[in-house]
């Protein structure tokens, strides 16, 4: 880990970072059931190289960073289905490995067409190790020490596995982003952005005001980049709008495909709200608008693509 932060380091060679997107869809395309309570972390234990597949498929497609299959992977939660302590640290740890790996067979030491891609080790939201869809509400059983408590074991194992930052991603709750902020400042040099879920074009999924968190986040040592993931096409631009009312650190984004998603069903479907001036087919299509507002990273989440990255990708090479 460094003290400098690594998306301005990025940024200072590529008008923004393309960001990759969903490994769980993936995955399934791939032909895996992610139908379990670890999702696609369970993978790390069963099927790695078919990680390590998709990261590589991602970095091909032109991802500037690939997030790692830890958004679920816990050492409560593999000790639930199984596993011992150590097995589970293991894991976690040997999520950074598969994405370094992908990386290594895709980029070179002194490659010049393209900067060096980052490794994003993911930090899931206490939600996701629920499995109950409390990602997109919020209201947890936890106060900010509880969580602190809960995320600082696979906080310092993705440190230590050497991750370039972490993505504290889907939170639902500033408290949440609070308790990440008070494990950074445990750990001075590392870094991490922190993206909310949201609900609309100014709150996050508790019905926080997104400026708000912003505003709380903007001067926290260790923050490298603040914004929003999981989240409707339809909310991007203004949110990222919002955000930089209140912060000038860099502004990342990495939206679904349009689908929505039922946590109770956990099954997807067409979207059916007015999205207005942001109509969009697909993530390209939105990244002037989202690049005009201020983003400094773009990518995908649930049921985006290699191909939707690719598109990314090819977008910022024609300008």
């Amino acid at each position: 880990m460094t003290e400098l932060n690594p998306i301005k380091a990025l940024l200072a060679q590529v008008p923004f970072m393309v960001i990759d997107g969903a490994l769980a869809t993936e995955l399934e395309a791939l032909g895996c059931d992610l139908n379990d309570a670890l999702w696609s972390a369970r993978l790390l234990a069963q099927a790695p190289e078919k990680i390590r597949q998709v990261h590589q498929a991602y970095f091909e497609a032109g991802a500037d960073c690939a997030i790692t299959a830890s958004y679920q992977a816990t050492v409560p939660g593999f000790m639930q289905a199984g596993l011992t302590a150590e097995e589970a640290r293991a894991l976690i740890q040997l999520s950074v490995t598969l994405a370094q790996q992908a990386r290594d067979a895709v980029w070179q030491p002194g490659q010049t067409d393209r900067p060096k891609p980052l490794i994003a080790a993911s930090v899931g939201p206490y939600g996701a190790y629920l499995a109950d869809g409390s990602e997109y509400r919020g209201g947890y059983d936890l106060d900010r020490a509880g969580l602190v408590a809960f995320h600082r074991e696979r906080f310092e194992l993705l440190l230590a596995a050497g991750a370039d930052l972490l993505a504290a991603e889907t939170l639902p709750s500033l408290e949440e982003a609070l308790a990440i902020t008070d494990l950074l400042a445990e750990h001075p040099g590392a870094q991490a952005w922190i993206t909310f879920s949201a609900k609309d074009g100014q709150h996050i999924s508790d019905g926080t005001p997104i400026a708000k968190c912003a505003a709380a986040l903007a001067n926290c040592p260790g923050v490298a980049a603040i914004g929003v993931n999981c989240t409707a096409l339809a909310h991007i631009e203004s949110l990222i709008k919002e955000i930089r009312r209140e912060c000038d650190l860099p502004i990342v984004v990495y939206p679904n495909s349009g689908e929505v998603y039922d946590p109770v069903t956990k099954t997807w479907h067409s979207a059916t709200c007015d999205h207005t001036a942001a109509d969009l087919s697909g993530l390209a299509q939105g990244v002037e608008h989202w690049l005009a507002a201020g983003a400094s990273g773009i990518g995908g989440c649930c049921r985006t693509s290699p191909e939707d990255i690719q598109a990314l990708a090819q977008w910022r090479r024609s300008r």
